[in-house]
């Protein structure tokens, strides 16, 4: 796949929303609610960049696994403080390969005087994959083919406890082998739910149901009495799907018009993948 101009424009950078790490995290997650982003850029006061936090660091905020009290928590407590920085003169090619081996989904652009210029995000380099000539790629060659699922009536607790073990950022809810709903970290947060099992339950026995790879049934079970949440509550019913056979820039375009990060690959109607911007974006790094 040739991709022309691999030059890293002023126009893919955005500008950044940026909070201090005194903040606290339930005044962060408005934010990134009322723009609709997956992170923040934590500056000191200097308005250096020092940090930044995601809507994943939030969310295991919101679970009750010490006992400190969600009020008290800031954006210093969570934030991830190992930044990764790029300039100007840095390459398309060359964001995406540092995303790939860091298994990151931004990167932060500064000046060459160290100060803060704005963000460069896996939705960017979508954008310019739309913006370059590039030879046909079918989205089969690099979908994921082993996509986690779960059922319209799995718990709440079940599906976050698949997404944390498995690090991945969304999983699809089937039936019939069919994609009939999606579910993101973003679709947890307005609901709050984990303050709802902090209220019902002891934070111990959470702590070794979530933490455990392997969720066991019988012990689901014995919580069902705060599981009263499911995953058709929360999900994205009939979720934007694409082809297998489609190219990759079909799959961008879907990705940009819909402001989504991973679309559901079907085979006459069956699901057969998943393909997210990930996986553009490694494509990319491919030609680095």
């Amino acid at each position: 796949m040739l991709i022309k101009n691999p030059g890293l424009r002023s126009t893919l950078i955005k500008k950044a929303i940026t909070i201090t790490p005194q903040t606290g995290i339930l005044d962060a997650i408005e934010v990134i609610q009322k723009y609709r982003i997956g992170r923040l850029v934590v500056i000191d006061r200097t308005r250096k960049p020092i940090g930044i936090i995601t809507e994943k660091d939030m969310l295991k905020a919101l679970y009750p696994l010490d006992s400190k009290p969600i009020g008290s928590i800031r954006v210093g407590d969570l934030m991830s403080k190992n930044l990764i920085t790029v300039t100007k003169k840095d390459s398309v090619y060359r964001c995406a390969k540092i995303m790939k081996d860091n298994n990151i989904s931004s990167v932060i652009v500064l000046h060459d005087d160290g100060n803060l210029d704005g963000i460069l995000t896996k939705t960017d380099l979508v954008f310019n994959f739309l913006n370059q000539e590039s030879t046909p790629l079918k989205i089969s060659k690099i979908m994921t083919t082993k996509v986690v699922t779960v059922s319209q009536k799995d718990s709440l607790f079940l599906v976050e406890s698949m997404l944390i073990n498995n690090k991945i950022s969304r999983v699809v809810v089937v039936q019939n082998q069919k994609p009939i709903g999606i579910i993101t970290y973003r679709d947890f947060i307005p609901a709050r739910i984990p303050n709802r099992l902090g209220t019902y339950t002891d934070p111990n026995e959470l702590r070794d149901m979530w933490y455990n790879p392997h969720p066991n049934q019988f012990n689901i079970n014995q919580l069902s009495y705060v599981l009263t949440f499911k995953a058709e509550d929360i999900m994205t019913k009939n979720p934007v799907t694409i082809e297998d056979s489609d190219d990759v820039s079909m799959a961008a375009l879907v990705m940009y018009r819909y402001g989504i990060s991973g679309i559901p690959v079907v085979k006459q109607s069956k699901l057969v993948g998943i393909v997210t911007k990930s996986d553009i974006v490694f494509a990319l790094a491919e030609e680095a």
